[in-house]
């Protein structure tokens, strides 16, 4: 496997079910900060379901080369970053995020958003990215802002949690847009696995 050193000091490389025990692991100091913010598959509560979410991922990343990638700050997992969605087809496709609440504040998220984002525009020559996230989730929308993405606009009660619902902020930027005034880009992209297994979903 390969990893990148990011901006922020952290290590980013491929979360693989085979760190399985890791990732839940650092769910459980992760699992109720980032409840209301991420999608509910993604919460898993035992080794079990952690290996099912990364081998999801590791399925995906072997056709698509677009996964789920880890954020290690003085070697610990803290958090990560991954393509919610990659279409080929269309250029399409979606970045997403979640941090242990001690690793925020850091630069880690922006660092390790931006170089997927260089890896889609710039490797895989994809067109159109978007960020969702919760309208009040003022963390995630300051991400966006500094990658230079746009507000498109707002959908309304599209958020369901513990049932209710809230508004989504979706954002975007596009490939003729990348990188923002005054941004340079990363030195090249490694975190791609070499290898990948599968798991039951």
């Amino acid at each position: 496997m390969f990893a990148k050193t990011l901006a922020s000091g952290a290590q980013l490389k491929p979360l693989e079910p085979w760190m399985a025990e890791e990732f839940a692991a650092h769910l459980d100091r992760a699992r109720e900060h980032i409840r209301p913010w991420v999608g509910p598959s993604f919460v898993t509560e035992d080794v079990a379901g952690a290996r099912a979410t990364l081998g999801r991922y590791a399925d995906r990343a072997a056709r698509e080369g677009a996964g789920i990638y880890g954020i290690w700050a003085d070697g610990t997992l803290v958090g990560g970053v991954m393509f919610v969605d990659f279409v080929p087809a269309t250029g399409v496709f979606e970045v997403g995020c979640w941090l242990e609440p001690a690793a925020e504040g850091r630069g880690h998220i922006t660092s390790a958003v931006r170089d997927l984002l260089e890896y889609a525009f710039v490797v895989r020559g994809m067109h159109r990215a978007e960020w969702r996230c919760r309208s009040d989730n003022d963390r995630s929308a300051a991400v966006a802002r500094r990658l230079g993405m746009t507000l498109e606009g707002v959908l309304r009660e599209a958020w369901p949690v513990g049932g209710v619902f809230h508004d989504k902020q979706v954002w975007s930027v596009l490939a003729a847009e990348w990188p923002p005034a005054g941004e340079f880009p990363p030195a090249g992209w490694p975190p791609v696995a070499t290898t990948s297994s599968s798991a039951p979903a």
